[in-house]
């Protein structure tokens, strides 16, 4: 196995173990792009009564793109709600259907 495709598999394996299904996944804005064509978008999950970013993980996951200097997954597209999409995406990549996890923003 590649180095990638390791990581993406250590990522789903910890992922499943910090989110269950039902679980509320918080997004924050960190960025939009002046077209508004591109956000950056940092996810959050409650474990053990922590805040725990799980952003990075969650772009391995998915193998979108994560914004260092900003600290989120960068999230293309527009006309939606795109923190729907980022956690409907990661239930489905975690879990097989999106309609697992909730969402709220921060």
């Amino acid at each position: 196995m590649s180095s990638r495709t390791n990581q993406r598999a250590e990522a789903i394996e910890r992922m499943r173990r910090w989110i269950r299904p039902g679980d509320t996944l918080y997004c924050v804005m960190r960025h939009v792009s002046r077209s508004g064509m591109t956000r950056v978008i940092d996810l959050l999950a409650i474990q053990d009564g922590d805040i725990v970013r799980i952003g990075y993980d969650a772009a391995l996951v998915l193998g979108w793109p994560y914004d260092y200097r900003r600290g989120g997954v960068k999230v293309s597209g527009c006309g939606m709600d795109m923190g729907f999409h980022l956690v409907y995406s990661l239930g489905h990549a975690l879990f097989g259907t999106g309609e697992v996890l909730k969402q709220r923003w921060l």
